[in-house]
């Protein structure tokens, strides 16, 4: 059985790079996977994505080796035990805000007696490369459990979600946090506002006391760079679907050309000429 990669990094103390998919593409995730990334999170809480289309992408992320893992919508078990069976190596478990849904989440991906999740399923060995019988007796010790606090209710009982048996990582959203601040939609991922920036460490130093990986999402390589400086592991280059877009249309904008106009309508006369039947 394979061994999962970033958890091991994690628990050395070293950062673990990846990046988030939003396209539910097995093809892309393919091409990524290829790239150097540590791991890659499909995004299914925020984009149309099917259990079928999860187990495919995974597949296609196999032979590079990469560490396939999740968001899921929200954190109820069926949504683990879907994703886990399907061959995640590893769960992002989105708006944890207290100890008893830190708790719920660990439940939800560990077998019995670390948890209470179900025993099924045959995907979940190949995507590791092991029989089903090596994965049962291993996988409480290979999937990655990382909780996602992203509200600063979640800020305010950080220590008590943060030591909860199980934890492996804690993956912060600056945009829903800022949200909840009250500081606005939309702020940037590296903000420097007095507010967030103390509530970021706060989360930052919590899961230091508890031994638990910092992660966060960053803009890029350069948020990257910043955030191992200031201790964060478990960082995200922005997403594929950011950089697909940002860099077409950075490079769009440099050609001296205009797009033709669309939604042109022809004028009723020429409609009106289309119509006739000539024989």
């Amino acid at each position: 059985m394979r061994i999962n990669h970033v958890r091991q990094r994690l628990k050395t103390g070293e950062p673990s790079i990846g990046t988030w998919l939003s396209l539910p593409s097995p093809e892309a995730a393919e091409y990524i996977s290829k790239i150097g990334f540590d791991w890659l999170v499909i995004d299914a809480e925020h984009n149309p994505v099917d259990i079928r289309t999860l187990a495919q992408m995974f597949s296609a992320m196999s032979a590079s080796g990469i560490a396939p893992m999740v968001r899921v919508p929200w954190n109820s078990p069926e949504n683990f035990k879907r994703v886990l069976d399907a061959g995640a190596w590893g769960v992002v478990v989105p708006m944890v805000n207290t100890r008893e849904e830190a708790e719920r989440a660990v439940e939800a991906a560990r077998y019995y007696p670390a948890g209470n999740r179900s025993v099924g399923g045959g995907r979940h060995a190949l995507s590791w490369n092991s029989s089903g019988a090596e994965y049962y007796a291993n996988a409480n010790d290979q999937v990655l459990v990382v909780l996602q606090i992203e509200h600063i209710e979640g800020v305010n009982n950080a220590d008590e979600i943060l030591s909860v048996p199980g934890v492996d990582a804690c993956f912060i959203g600056p945009n829903d946090l800022a949200a909840s601040m009250g500081l606005g939609l939309g702020v940037p991922l590296e903000s420097d506002n007095p507010e967030l920036v103390a509530a970021i460490m706060k989360i930052r130093d919590t899961c230091r006391k508890h031994g638990v990986a910092t992660g966060i999402h960053t803009s890029g390589a350069e948020g990257v760079n910043f955030r191992i400086g200031q201790g964060f592991q478990f960082c995200a280059m922005a997403s594929e679907l950011r950089y697909m877009l940002g860099h077409l249309k950075e490079d769009l904008e440099r050609i001296d050309w205009s797009a033709s106009q669309r939604f042109q309508e022809l004028q009723t006369e020429a409609l009106e000429a289309g119509t006739t039947v000539r024989y």
